[in-house]
């Protein structure tokens, strides 16, 4: 076991934490990485909150290993949902957006661990001043919303900026990574797509094997999804919609928002509120926050439905070197022991090849 600020705060025994997918990360999912000792979080932005009431009671069922709920910070019924993991004494709360002063407050006076996710490090900065327990690190290698600094500089940091602890995101995927990033100062590891192409996760397999042929090249950033830059499989949908103009992107984006309406059962007031809450604060054109309806539908065609030809396909770029599908289990289980194995082997100069066989220094 590696003992870190991580595990003391949230109780888990491994510090690796599956981030909250939209449409991946539920119950099945997140219990099996809580089973395996891993913080598992659900993916709450694509459920109403009555499908996050039924999420977590499910979660509850399938395991007494704690595990979190990723929020969206802006989204109208932020103060519900927040009740929500209040009622059923959820023990972490994460963002993919800053949390305001009085959610954290709210949260913690409940002893809900608040971790949101951070690109920047005035972010990180900003958030810690307002009272947060921890932070997730995520640099350009990721998946979905990402930004341009890479993990290597984007987390130490990020580390020398803050207080509190520091969970790495973006580029991880084996124990070499895991002790990387300890020895930058995080307290743990965060993975996405790694999680996403496990056994357990509930993506279909053909779907899977499309992520694992891809090359180290098999991503691209781009923002004609939803406006803002996302990283995801190339795909022939993605070749097209980078090649669009604006009124072909909007027209479609008007479309997913319909969708997206019909099946959360959101009025247009609603969306409408909630795009205005996207746009304050952030330099946001309203042709951005019109793209933005793209996502939970692209997403939701890929992920779930298997539709390649229609939906889109978040990855990370580390997607370029997974070739297996391990239940959670055994990708906890191995992360843990490669990491512990390569510390106690730096010292006696041990060099670790991808094979994950170690070629001892004269």
């Amino acid at each position: 076991m590696l003992d870190t600020d991580l595990t003391r705060l949230t109780g888990v025994r491994h510090p690796v934490v599956q981030t909250g997918m939209g449409w991946v990360a539920g119950p099945k999912l997140v219990s099996a990485t809580a089973n395996a000792g891993g913080l598992g979080i659900i993916a709450s932005a694509t459920m109403t909150l009555e499908e996050l009431d039924r999420a977590i009671t499910e979660t509850k069922q399938r395991t007494e290993n704690p595990f979190g709920v990723n929020l969206r910070a802006d989204a109208g019924d932020a103060v519900d949902r927040v009740e929500l993991l209040i009622k059923h004494g959820v023990k972490v709360a994460s963002f993919a957006l800053a949390p305001k002063k009085d959610l954290i407050s709210r949260l913690k006076d409940h002893g809900i661990v608040v971790m949101p996710s951070i690109g920047a490090v005035r972010h990180a900065e900003k958030v810690a001043a307002w009272g947060v327990d921890a932070v997730v690190v995520q640099g350009g290698e990721g998946g979905g919303h990402t930004g341009a600094v890479a993990t290597t500089l984007l987390l130490p940091s990020v580390v020398d900026a803050v207080d509190i602890p520091v969970v790495a995101a973006g580029g991880f995927y084996d124990g070499r990574g895991l002790a990387a990033a300890l020895a930058y100062g995080a307290a743990g590891i965060a993975m996405g797509t790694r999680f996403l192409l496990t056994s357990d996760s509930p993506v279909p397999d053909e779907v899977k094997q499309l992520y694992l042929v891809r090359g180290l090249d098999g991503t691209v950033v781009t923002t004609k999804v939803d406006g803002m830059p996302h990283r995801v499989l190339r795909t022939e949908l993605v070749n097209r919609l980078e090649q669009s103009g604006r009124l072909r992107s909007l027209v479609k984006a008007l479309a997913n928002a319909r969708k997206f309406k019909a099946l959360t059962g959101m009025s247009w007031r609603g969306l409408i509120s909630d795009g205005l809450r996207m746009k304050h604060g952030r330099e946001l054109s309203w042709s951005q926050v019109i793209m933005a309806a793209n996502t939970p539908m692209l997403l939701r065609s890929g992920l779930v439905q298997g539709n390649t030809d229609a939906g889109v396909l978040a990855a990370g770029q580390v997607v370029g070197v997974l070739k297996d599908l391990p239940s959670c289990e055994e990708l906890i289980t191995g992360i843990v022991a490669q990491a512990t194995t390569v510390i106690d082997g730096l010292a006696g100069g041990t060099r670790w090849q991808n094979s994950g066989v170690a070629d001892a220094s004269p």
